[in-house]
């Protein structure tokens, strides 16, 4: 990672010069961006107008010579056009000047030769378009909307690491800290019931928590991949006991019936097909959430319960089972090893079993394959599966293979903390939740919390040069294609929820209850980073009742219900302005991103195209701040003048249109405390 802090180098050479330089992996500075082993490559670098220049691209083969072929009012446009080739490209920029040579990667200008953060031309690296910054919406489904209360899940239905599960009738109701076996009734009809709701908010793409077959709320342990679970779809075949307070689920037989019944999967396989429809008669995409490196201890496969007795022997009821070599057992014979020793979570023996992994890849094609048509594959833990990394590698190309072939405009996506880049080649996962590059470094900036509410960092909070360090460094680890389709979340289900952060406070549900989750939070902080989210490069992905006003601690607080009819309509509101602005300005999607300023508590970049030149300010202090920012370094005219689209402070948000006059590349302006400002030239 290269010393963001010395540039004593700068006093050798013009500020014009050096902060005048710029390129990147967009469609406006290199074409194609995407581009097959047979497609010639024209690449793009802008430097200071009339500035006696040799750039050249640099490989760590060969040094190719660029021509200057355009100029505009400030800056001079050079290009090189590269050969077709299989394999990947990692380029630097060098400029030769009178008197100086300057070094130009994803980092920034250099004074001298940088190892790192170099370009990278990946061959036949393709992700869908629709994921290219596109708007998406997590829905956790037993909290969205209870659209159905003939398939809710009954007290006392079945057992569940050895307590009965519960039916929780005030939809309000917070959850508790053994939250595990709680059900609220939200289901697939719900989230049809609330499409219009959706579509309305500017949503493009959902993405839904696992909806298989499973006994637990989060459904992480999948009981069957072959349906939808009915509690989630449709119960009509619905005989059989309750157990008050029987412990053995062989007797659950209403939770057989209902899991189990052909009719019952079958009609709730179709209603998610309906609900999958419907979404893209709205031109909504529909992701499913892939749990393959573990299932459930209740599995058809493994049936520890006892459930499927008579349909099929799963593995823990005989050694002759042929399912027994889908799983790891322990020298005992009847012990297995359970994902991170987590019993009811039996890690798969994808690796030693050739079969489960033909039973898997049939998995992944069917729900993207007609009548499903599903849009593509969140993958639960997927650096997990397997024993090695090189079987791990081996086996997602398989499984990419079989998706895009069953339907090539499908997305997938992976859960992966630390370093990506290993799967990140074009032929295994399209792009990452973007943790590193996005919701970490946001969240020390905003709120000097960490993303689960579990540390404080006085020295990260409004530190931007921390800030814009990380960003850089994360960013640049990741190919174009997967930053551009990057999953940008503020709040998921695996941590706490934004708008609890801003309160700055570490906690957790069992320390420190539901209300410690709800006071003094900010709302400014939260519009501050939503504003943020929504013009930032990737693709913003709201985690449900987040738009609303939800808090909550990390899991399971987390993944408390949407307050149907108790929602903050403002802050609603405020979502959908911001979603808009982000469809009706082509740079806050497609457009090259610039970094333009920094201090304690403020940051400040571009966003622009040819056309379009945006400009977004946070203002995170206590106190005003007049901000003096070079927007010339987006292209922004010397003599120019931007507009504000929208403004957020303390007290909330306006679209009231302030026109600015740029003086001398630079634009002069004051922002009150906690506050966010979105301006474009005009």
């Amino acid at each position: 990672m290269p010393n963001y802090t010395d540039f004593s180098w700068l006093r050798k050479i013009p500020y014009f010069c050096s902060q005048a330089i710029f390129s990147d992996e967009t469609i406006n500075y290199r074409i194609p961006v995407e581009p097959s082993q047979f497609d010639t490559v024209t690449v793009t670098l802008r430097a200071g107008r009339d500035i006696e220049l040799q750039p050249y691209l640099c490989t760590d083969k060969t040094r190719f010579p660029m021509v200057k072929m355009r100029a505009n009012f400030v800056f001079d446009y050079y290009q090189v056009v590269l050969p077709p080739s299989a394999e990947a490209v990692r380029y630097y920029f060098c400029i030769e000047g009178e008197g100086f040579t300057l070094y130009y990667t994803k980092y920034g200008v250099f004074g001298e030769y940088q190892r790192e953060g170099w370009f990278e031309i990946l061959k036949d690296y393709h992700t869908p378009q629709w994921a290219k910054g596109g708007v998406m919406y997590q829905i956790y489904p037993d909290r969205f909307f209870n659209g159905d209360q003939k398939n809710d899940v009954l007290t006392n239905e079945y057992m569940y690491l050895g307590k009965p599960v519960n039916r929780v009738e005030d939809w309000y109701k917070n959850p508790q800290p053994q939250d595990i076996r709680n059900f609220y009734g939200g289901d697939l009809q719900g989230i049809m019931d609330k499409m219009d709701y959706l579509e309305d908010l500017g949503i493009e793409a959902l993405y839904l928590n696992p909806i298989f077959v499973s006994p637990s709320n989060h459904k992480y342990d999948i009981q069957d991949y072959e349906h939808i679970d009915p509690h989630l779809g449709i119960i009509e075949k619905d005989e059989g006991a309750l157990l008050f307070g029987g412990e053995d689920n062989v007797e659950a037989t209403r939770y057989i019936t209902r899991v189990t019944n052909e009719t019952n999967l079958e009609k709730s396989d179709m209603l998610f097909a309906a609900l999958v429809e419907e979404a893209h008669q709205r031109g909504i995409k529909v992701i499913m959430d892939g749990v393959f490196n573990h299932c459930g201890a209740f599995h058809k496969w493994m049936d520890k319960e006892g459930i499927y007795i008579g349909k099929n022997v799963g593995a823990y009821q005989g050694e002759s089972s042929p399912y027994r070599p889908y799983f790891y057992w322990k020298e005992d014979g009847r012990s297995y090893e359970g994902w991170w020793g987590f019993e009811n979570h039996p890690k798969l023996n994808v690796e030693g079993c050739a079969k489960l992994r033909e039973e898997i890849f049939k998995i992944g094609e069917k729900w993207v394959s007609p009548p499903y048509c599903a849009d593509g594959w969140r993958l639960d833990v997927a650096a997990d599966l397997g024993r090695t990394e090189a079987f791990n590698h081996a086996f997602w190309r398989e499984f990419r293979n079989v998706i895009k072939k069953a339907n090539p405009d499908a997305f997938i996506l992976a859960e992966h903390y630390g370093e990506a880049k290993p799967w990140l080649w074009g032929d295994e996962w399209d792009s990452i939740m973007n943790y590193d590059a996005f919701m970490e470094p946001l969240t020390w900036f905003l709120t000097g919390v960490s993303k689960h509410s579990t540390e404080g960092r006085d020295d990260l909070y409004n530190n931007s040069d921390v800030f814009w360090g990380s960003m850089s460094y994360q960013m640049a680890k990741l190919p174009f294609q997967a930053m551009n389709t990057a999953m940008n979340q503020l709040s998921n289900h695996d941590h706490s929820r934004f708008l609890t952060r801003t309160n700055g406070q570490i906690g957790r549900l069992e320390t420190h209850g539901a209300k410690g989750a709800e006071a003094d939070v900010r709302l400014s902080v939260m519009r501050e980073a939503v504003l943020f989210q929504m013009t930032w490069l990737g693709a913003p992905t709201i985690y449900y009742g987040d738009e609303a006003g939800v808090t909550g601690w990390t899991d399971p607080d987390n993944r408390r219900t949407y307050p149907w009819g108790k929602e903050n309509l403002d802050l609603i509101a405020y979502h959908k302005t911001c979603i808009g602005l982000r469809k009706e300005n082509e740079a806050l999607r497609f457009g090259s991103l610039k970094q333009l300023f920094g201090e304690y508590g403020v940051i400040g970049y571009g966003r622009f195209t040819e056309a379009n030149k945006c400009v977004v300010i946070l203002n995170n202090n206590e106190t005003d701040k007049e901000i003096f920012i070079p927007v010339w370094q987006i292209g922004v005219r010397e003599k120019g003048r931007m507009k504000t689209l929208v403004t957020t402070e303390e007290w909330g948000y306006h679209q009231k249109s302030t026109t600015y006059k740029v003086e001398n590349g630079h634009l002069r302006i004051l922002l009150p405390p906690k506050s966010g400002v979105l301006l474009k030239e005009v």
